[in-house]
């Protein structure tokens, strides 16, 4: 979505796959940009072994609807998720194959390592997740693993027994790990077979203001709670929704507090608010309810700190200079 100056080297990068049979769907979440444009340029000329469906939405769905959609015209398989802004590396299908071969077809899920690639082209190291090899509900329950979802490897198995993922969820990555170890398990390929890109659509522009503040913070919370409701009819649906409920009693708490708080229509509540939302840190809680009350002091904090970064050279993700 809206990657035009990027999407021709992951468009290439998808061709030049070594692994056959191989289908490859390209689709573009109507962006706005020359990114379709941009899209067909990189397929037009291919003559390769693989299957390559170009397509485009009328309409912008957002992640979650968007890989829903996705699932239903596959054929294969495995799902490989491949980002606009992101490469793959060209063996990155052989190698997954051959370690969800090796393991029997076991794997629900599988994540690679990933290279960490900045906007310049340049390699800066590897990134690897939270092991899951034997990582089990007992742990999630306990704390969420760090993932990047870019790397990933679905089964398409699990889109046939959950379902799509329910539209306006951003965390894609944590759903579907949800859905493998509720159903059985994932996979870790200690391999960097993606470069990810720093910038990219998940990446955060820092607020110049109170107003923007709160409107990315509502935007961030409403994908949240969507993601958090997807977790509980998941759990649901693998009979196994106690612990799953227990682990996001805070999570789903805080998401309702901050929609009461900051988000609903024409909210503006009362003190009483922020007395019955105890499920919630005391500090999250108060200073959503100073952001209500005393709105000029805390527009001024954050457009000094916004000034700030400007005059010391920070990019927009609030990384300061080399």
């Amino acid at each position: 979505y809206e990657q035009q100056d990027v999407v021709e080297r992951a468009v290439q990068a998808a061709l030049a796959q070594t692994y056959s049979p191989l289908e490859i769907l390209i689709s573009d979440d109507a962006s706005s940009d020359d990114t379709f444009a941009r899209i067909e340029h990189a397929v037009r000329d291919y003559r390769g072994p693989h299957r390559v469906l170009m397509r485009r939405n009328a309409q912008n769905e957002g992640i979650s609807a968007h890989f829903s959609r996705l699932v239903t015209l596959a054929q294969g398989e495995l799902l490989f998720v491949a980002a606009g802004d992101d490469v793959s590396e060209p063996q990155r299908c052989e190698r997954v194959v051959a370690h969800w071969l090796a393991q029997h077809r076991q794997p629900l899920l599988i994540a690679t390592d990933l290279y960490d690639l900045d906007e310049h082209g340049e390699i800066h190291g590897v990134i690897a997740h939270t092991p899951l090899d034997g990582f089990d509900l007992d742990q999630w329950c306990r704390a969420r693993p760090w993932l990047v979802g870019a790397s990933h490897v679905w089964a398409k198995t699990l889109f046939e027994h959950f379902g799509p993922m329910q539209a306006g969820a951003h965390a894609e990555d944590q759903i579907m790990l949800l859905r493998a170890i509720l159903i059985g398990h994932a996979s870790t390929l200690h391999e960097p077979l993606v470069r990810w890109r720093r910038g990219g659509l998940s990446s955060k522009q820092r607020p110049a203001n109170l107003a923007a503040h709160i409107a990315r913070m509502c935007r961030g919370n409403q994908a949240a709670l969507v993601a958090l409701q997807q977790h509980v009819a998941d759990a649901v649906r693998a009979e196994r929704a106690a612990p799953v409920q227990a682990a996001l009693t805070t999570s789903l708490c805080r998401a309702r507090y901050t929609a009461t708080m900051l988000c609903n229509s024409g909210a503006n509540p009362a003190l009483r608010a922020v007395v019955d939302a105890r499920g919630v840190p005391l500090g999250y809680r108060l200073r959503l309810f100073g952001y209500t009350r005393l709105p000029w002091m805390y527009d001024f904090f954050i457009r000094l700190k916004h000034r700030l970064r400007i005059r010391r050279g920070a990019d927009a993700a609030g990384r300061p200079p080399k």
